[in-house]
């Protein structure tokens, strides 16, 4: 039986490996859950996304419709930017947009999928929740939101407070985010899919880096190299060896530049590499890292580490919710100094209780279908667009545009 459209939207596709790493966890769930669905994921670059993505889901369809609709209005006043977005939504008029806007009011659900993307540092993201919002105001779609990262907090677009709205489901993953936007707090949509990730690929004992060169504050990239060199060095002394691995093709290869005399280009892991063979982790490894997610899956696979803030208000919230949930790992925020703390955190062993939650959550947003329940929906929206579909026709024979 298909169930109807599944609609995720996430930022996947840069490549970012802890955006690509959350969007395949749901891929892989939904694979398991709800095989039968069309899902369809909205993301920035479509393009790389399928071939990300793969094989993860047998019904799986990438498009740009609501992201592109969002960047074309980005430099827009925000109170225009909203108003062209919802009028798009629901009243057509580009055949540029019109048929992919068709195909998301068939969705049963819209998942504003985990991630730091909807906050003040890219405030034209708030569309998104626009564009999500006109179409369940439309046909009743159910809205989603998980994991969300929200600092520093964006303004709702005018007309539309509170930013999340109509949303059935909204769980941010970081106390300030939660309080900000008065949602629930809940976990990073990363802990769907670690149990996946640990042992993937078995990694040898040593000193692993990663130095992002992308958003980082005054000054703060060059620390992070300075610090990053320092551990290198101290680790060599003992004999350890140093491995590099990239988060995101050229932007973390800056800093490897700037580390080469240290770290053989044969210990160097490229994006392409992690993310065929999986990250390397392991127990027996220490890192240096500005970037969240390695933070994360390293530190639930037992590593100790030094988590390195590059701008404050965005990656300082980020590493700081992980030490809250036990990751154990020294923060050097705001050029202050740190070591790699000799016990590891708690997040190893609490890492069952914290998976258990959110598979937890995914069974509730996504239950497995018998019978007929959950098609009612998307049955409704497509009688919806197939009346709309008739009035659009018309349109475009008349020539409107």
């Amino acid at each position: 039986m298909n169930s109807g459209i599944i609609y995720l939207v996430g930022t996947s596709g840069h490549p970012n490996f802890g955006d690509e790493f959350i969007a395949a966890a749901w891929l892989k769930h939904l694979a398991a859950a709800r095989p039968d669905a069309d899902v369809w994921l909205d993301c920035p670059q479509p393009g790389m996304a399928q071939v990300l993505f793969e094989g993860l889901h047998p019904r799986l369809r990438i498009t740009n419709t609501l992201w592109r609709l969002v960047h074309e209005n980005g430099e827009l006043p925000a109170d225009v930017a909203a108003k062209n977005i919802r009028e798009r939504v629901t009243g057509f008029g580009t055949p540029a947009y019109d048929l992919g806007i068709l195909k998301m009011r068939e969705a049963e659900s819209l998942h504003l999928i985990g991630g730091g993307y909807v906050n003040d540092t890219w405030p034209h993201h708030a569309g998104l929740l626009v564009g999500m919002r006109a179409v369940s105001e439309l046909t009743g779609a159910r809205l989603f939101a998980t994991g969300q990262g929200l600092m520093p907090a964006v303004d709702p677009l005018p007309g539309e407070t509170p930013l999340f709205q109509r949303f059935e489901y909204a769980r941010a993953r970081d106390v300030p985010s939660a309080a900000a936007h008065g949602l629930e707090l809940g976990l990073d949509d990363a802990f769907l899919g670690i149990a996946g990730e640990i042992g993937r690929n078995e990694a040898p004992a040593g000193l692993y880096v990663c130095i992002q060169s992308d958003m980082a504050d005054p000054g703060r990239f060059q620390a992070a190299v300075e610090l990053a060199r320092s551990e290198i060095q101290l680790a060599s002394r003992r004999g350890i060896k140093a491995y590099y691995v990239e988060a995101i093709p050229g932007v973390d290869h800056a800093a490897y530049e700037r580390m080469a005399d240290l770290i053989p280009e044969s210990r160097f892991v490229p994006f392409a590499r992690v993310w065929t063979d999986g990250l390397p982790l392991s127990a027996e490894q220490t890192w240096v890292t500005t970037r969240f997610h390695l933070h994360l899956l390293a530190a639930a696979a037992g590593a100790r580490g030094i988590a390195v803030g590059v701008k404050k208000g965005y990656y300082d919230v980020k590493h700081e919710s992980l030490t809250s949930l036990g990751s154990g790992w020294s923060l050097a925020l705001d050029g202050d100094g740190a070591t790699i703390p000799q016990q590891r955190g708690q997040l190893r062993d609490d890492l069952p209780a914290l998976t258990a939650r959110k598979r937890a959550e995914a069974n509730h947003l996504y239950p497995q279908l018998d019978g007929q329940s959950g098609t009612l929906t998307a049955g409704a929206a497509k009688l919806l667009n197939k009346a709309l579909g008739a009035s659009l026709k018309n349109k475009i024979r008349s020539g409107a545009r």
